[in-house]
C-alpha cells in the first residue's frame, strides 16, 4: 500500500505541473537499484550463490527506490525486437537490471540475485528489504519466456524466507501472446522505439496485482523410453520421488527411483496435431532464425506446416499422424469437488486429432475455443463460468484444420470435453510418438508399444497462485 500512496502522490504532482508522466530522472529514482546492492546482487548470480553480499557502507542511510524493477528480455522471440529493447531499458532503468536470456539465465538471476536480497534483508538491511517487497519484474518475450521465469518464481516461492514473489508484466515478442492479451498487455509490441519503451515502463509502475492459477504437469514415460531419447522443453524438469497415481490394474512402470518431469502451466497444455505443428516450427526457426522475423511471417509458418503434415487433409493422409488421437490416448479427470481417488474416463470422439486444456481462456493469438456457452448450455453440461482464477481446467478438442480454422475467426467453438480440477493422460502405442506443448514449448513423446505400460501425464493445481500485473 505504501508503494500505491507514493505513486498516487506522485502522479497528482506530476498532473498539476502538466506533465504527462515522470522524467527520466524521475523515473530512475523510482526503479534504479542502489549501486552497493547491484553490486552484490552481480557477484551473487556470477558465483552461484557463494559470494556473501558486502552490505550498506558503514554509516550510510541509503534510500530504496519505490518501484525496483529486473527485466528479462528474450532477444531470439517471434518480433525480433529484443537488441533495440534491451539498449533502451539499459538506458532507461540500469543496465545492471536488464538480463539478456541469450546469455543469462532467470534461474540464476532469481536464485542467487534476490536470494542476496533475501540475504541482506534477513541481516538487518532495510533498503534491502524494501527493494525485496517491492521488486517487480518485466518479462519481455513470448509465452514460452513468461512462463519459463514464472517457474523460476515459483522456486523461489518456496525458498524464500517470506515467501514474497515479485508481480510480473509483459512486453509480448511471441506470436500469440496469449498470457500478455489476458492480462491486458496486448497481442504484440512492434515499436521498439524508446518512448514507446518508456510508457510501458510507467504502465508498469501504476499496474495492480492479479492471482492466476499454477498448473503443475508431471510426465512419467513407460519403462520402455529412455529419459535421454526425450528432448523436453527447458519448462520441464527431472524430478525424483514425484507421485504420480498409477492407473488400477496396470503394472509398475518404473523403479521409483527414475525421473519424473516435471513443469508449470499458465495457459495451455496440449496434446495432437496442434503440438505437432508447433514443433515443426520450432525446429525451423532455431534452425533458420532469418525465416522466422515477425508474427505475421510466423503465423504464415504455422499454416504451411499445418497443411504439409496432414492437418487439413485428413481423408487424403494414410499416414498414422493424421488419424485421430483416440487410440493412443486415454483421459481421466477429476470433476469439482470429487474425492482423491475419484477418476472420471471421458470418451474421446474419434474424429478429435488435437486435445488443449486451457486455464486462460485466450488460445493461439487471442482467439476463445471455448467461447462463451450460454446459461442454459452451462446448466446442462454442468459448466461453470471460465475464469483463470477458479482452480479449473476447461478441455476442449480439435477436429481438424478445417475446423481449427473456423475456430480460429470465431464462427465456431471447439468440441467442449468437460470441466476439471485435475487431469490424467495415458498414453500408449500405435505410434511411435505423439507431439505435445505446454504454453508454446512443444516436444515430441515416444509411446512404445501398444503392449506396454502407458506413459502418463497428470496435471494437478499448485496451491498457491501465481501473481502477474494486469494493466
Amino acid at each position: 500500500m505504501g508503494s500505491l500512496r507514493t505513486w498516487n502522490s506522485f502522479w497528482r504532482t506530476a498532473t498539476k505541473r502538466g506533465k504527462k508522466g515522470p522524467s527520466d530522472e524521475e523515473l530512475k529514482k523510482m526503479v534504479v537499484i542502489p549501486e552497493y546492492l547491484a553490486k552484490d546482487f552481480a557477484n551473487a548470480i556470477q558465483s552461484a550463490g557463494a559470494a556473501y553480499p558486502d552490505g550498506p557502507p558503514f554509516g550510510d542511510k541509503i534510500e530504496a527506490p519505490s518501484y525496483p524493477l529486473l527485466v528479462f528480455v528474450n532477444s531470439k522471440s517471434g518480433s525480433r525486437l529484443g537488441p533495440a529493447l534491451t539498449q533502451h531499458l539499459s538506458e532507461l532503468i540500469s543496465p545492471n537490471q536488464v538480463y539478456d536470456l541469450a546469455s543469462t539465465k532467470p534461474t540464476n538471476v532469481i536464485r542467487y540475485g534476490i536470494g542476496c536480497l533475501d540475504k541482506l534483508a534477513t541481516s538487518g538491511d532495510e533498503c534491502a528489504r524494501l527493494i525485496r517487497s517491492n521488486l517487480r519484474i518485466i518479462v519481455a518475450g513470448g509465452d514460452g519466456t513468461v512462463g519459463w521465469v514464472l517457474s523460476c518464481l515459483d522456486e523461489l516461492q518456496i525458498s524464500s524466507p517470506n515467501g514474497n514473489v515479485p508481480p510480473v508484466s509483459i512486453i509480448p515478442l511471441g506470436t500469440g501472446n496469449d498470457l500478455s492479451r489476458s492480462f491486458g498487455w496486448g497481442g504484440g509490441f512492434s515499436s521498439a522505439s524508446k518512448g514507446a519503451v518508456r510508457k510501458l515502463l510507467i504502465k508498469t509502475l501504476s499496474a495492480s496485482v492479479v492471482p492466476v492459477d499454477t498448473w503443475q504437469v508431471v510426465v512419467k514415460p513407460t519403462a520402455a523410453i529412455a529419459s535421454t531419447d526425450i528432448q523436453f522443453p527447458h519448462a520441464l524438469h527431472p524430478q525424483h520421488h514425484v507421485p504420480l497415481p498409477r492407473t488400477v490394474g496396470t503394472k509398475d512402470q518404473k523403479d521409483e527411483n527414475d525421473p519424473c518431469f516435471e513443469g508449470l502451466f499458465w495457459n495451455y497444455f496440449s496434446i495432437g496435431m496442434d503440438a505437432q505443428v508447433a514443433y515443426g516450427f520450432h525446429h525451423l526457426r532455431d534452425e533458420k532464425p532469418w525465416l522466422a522475423r515477425g508474427r505475421v511471417t510466423n503465423q504464415m509458418i504455422y499454416s504451411g506446416y499445418g497443411c504439409t503434415q496432414g492437418w487439413f487433409c485428413t481423408t487424403c493422409s494414410a499416414a498414422p499422424r493424421a488419424r485421430g488421437i483416440h487410440n493412443i490416448v486415454r483421459l481421466q479427470i477429476k470433476r469439482p469437488g470429487s474425492s482423491k481417488h475419484d477418476w472420471e474416463e471421458i470418451e474421446i470422439p474419434h474424429n478429435i486429432r488435437a486435445i488443449v486444456v486451457l486455464n486462460l481462456q485466450s488460445y493461439a493469438g487471442g482467439r476463445k475455443p471455448w467461447g462463451h456457452p450460454s446459461e442454459n448450455t452451462m446448466k446442462k453440461e454442468g459448466f461453470v463460468e471460465a475464469k483463470s482464477d477458479d482452480g479449473l481446467l476447461e478441455i476442449v478438442g480439435f477436429r481438424d484444420g478445417w475446423h481449427t480454422a473456423f475456430v480460429m475467426i470465431s464462427v465456431l467453438t471447439a468440441v467442449r470435453l468437460c470441466q476439471a480440477e485435475a487431469v490424467r493422460l495415458e498414453l500408449r502405442g500405435n505410434r511411435p510418438r505423439g507431439y505435445m506443448q505446454m504454453d508454446g514449448e512443444p516436444w515430441k513423446q515416444p509411446l512404445g508399444r501398444v503392449d506396454e505400460p502407458a506413459t502418463l501425464v497428470e496435471i494437478n493445481k499448485l496451491s498457491t497462485p501465481t501473481i502477474l500485473l494486469k494493466r
